[in-house]
């Protein structure tokens, strides 16, 4: 089992380091994921239960759920 998880991690370890073009790729998916999960969180995700206490975010979550 080592040697097949050594073997393993050789092969991943020198492709990763031998690419060009695959880590321009890599880079620019990482950029895609950092906006979708960081710059558009604050747009689009606003915190509406910012500043309540536990019992009115209860509340307001228990109103949600029945109304919808």
């Amino acid at each position: 089992m080592k040697n097949f998880l050594r073997k393993a991690w050789l092969l991943y370890y020198d492709g990763f380091r031998e690419m060009r073009l695959g880590r321009t790729l890599w880079l620019v998916i990482l950029i895609k994921l950092f906006v979708i999960f960081a710059v558009l969180k604050l747009f689009f995700f606003p915190r509406y239960l910012g500043g309540m206490s536990d019992e009115e975010k209860a509340n307001t979550v228990s109103k949600e759920l029945i109304n919808r």
